[in-house]
Protein backbone atom coordinates (compact mmCIF):
# COMPACT_ATOMS: atom_id res chain seq x y z
CA UNK A 1 0.00 0.00 0.00
CA UNK A 2 1.00 3.72 -0.85
CA UNK A 3 0.98 6.16 1.65
CA UNK A 4 1.49 9.99 1.52
CA UNK A 5 4.94 11.15 3.06
CA UNK A 6 3.40 12.04 6.75
CA UNK A 7 5.85 15.02 8.43
CA UNK A 8 5.21 14.92 12.68
CA UNK A 9 3.20 18.09 12.20
CA UNK A 10 0.58 16.33 10.08
CA UNK A 11 0.59 13.02 12.10
CA UNK A 12 0.61 14.84 15.04
CA UNK A 13 -1.64 18.36 14.92
CA UNK A 14 -1.95 19.18 18.63
CA UNK A 15 2.07 19.39 18.90
CA UNK A 16 2.75 21.31 15.80
CA UNK A 17 3.71 24.63 18.15
CA UNK A 18 5.57 22.18 20.44
CA UNK A 19 7.27 20.22 17.24
CA UNK A 20 8.36 23.62 16.15
CA UNK A 21 9.92 24.82 19.48
CA UNK A 22 12.27 21.51 20.19
CA UNK A 23 13.06 21.83 16.69
CA UNK A 24 15.07 25.30 16.88
CA UNK A 25 15.66 24.81 21.07
CA UNK A 26 16.82 20.96 21.07
CA UNK A 27 19.20 19.80 18.88
CA UNK A 28 18.75 16.01 19.81
CA UNK A 29 14.94 16.36 18.53
CA UNK A 30 16.26 18.24 15.93
CA UNK A 31 18.14 15.73 14.55
CA UNK A 32 16.01 13.08 15.42
CA UNK A 33 13.30 15.01 13.41
CA UNK A 34 15.10 15.34 10.01
CA UNK A 35 16.18 11.44 10.53
CA UNK A 36 12.32 10.48 10.17
CA UNK A 37 11.80 13.55 7.60
CA UNK A 38 14.83 12.19 5.35
CA UNK A 39 13.55 8.22 6.52
CA UNK A 40 9.55 9.05 5.43
CA UNK A 41 11.12 10.48 2.13
CA UNK A 42 12.97 7.52 1.30
CA UNK A 43 10.06 5.32 2.09
CA UNK A 44 7.82 7.01 -0.20
CA UNK A 45 10.22 6.82 -3.17
CA UNK A 46 10.75 3.37 -2.60
CA UNK A 47 6.59 3.01 -2.49
CA UNK A 48 6.18 5.23 -5.63
CA UNK A 49 8.88 3.14 -8.05
CA UNK A 50 11.12 6.37 -7.50
CA UNK A 51 13.96 4.21 -6.27
CA UNK A 52 14.03 0.51 -6.36
CA UNK A 53 14.60 -1.66 -3.42
CA UNK A 54 13.28 -5.22 -2.12
CA UNK A 55 10.81 -5.51 0.08
CA UNK A 56 13.06 -6.63 3.29
CA UNK A 57 14.64 -2.66 2.78
CA UNK A 58 11.12 -1.47 2.71
CA UNK A 59 10.36 -3.35 5.90
CA UNK A 60 13.54 -2.37 7.58
CA UNK A 61 12.89 1.44 6.64
CA UNK A 62 9.41 1.33 7.49
CA UNK A 63 10.31 -0.30 11.28
CA UNK A 64 12.60 2.47 11.46
CA UNK A 65 10.82 4.72 10.71
CA UNK A 66 7.98 3.56 13.26
CA UNK A 67 10.57 3.79 16.24
CA UNK A 68 11.98 7.42 15.45
CA UNK A 69 8.18 8.32 15.54
CA UNK A 70 7.59 6.58 18.95
CA UNK A 71 10.79 8.56 20.40
CA UNK A 72 9.94 11.98 18.85
CA UNK A 73 6.34 11.38 20.30
CA UNK A 74 7.28 10.39 23.84
CA UNK A 75 9.58 13.96 23.61
CA UNK A 76 6.48 15.73 22.30
CA UNK A 77 4.36 14.25 25.30
CA UNK A 78 7.03 15.19 28.02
Amino acid sequence: MIQDHHPLAKDFPEYKDKIHSLKTSNTHFAKLEREYEDLDKAIVRLETGVEHGSSIELEQKKQQRVSLKDELYNMLKA
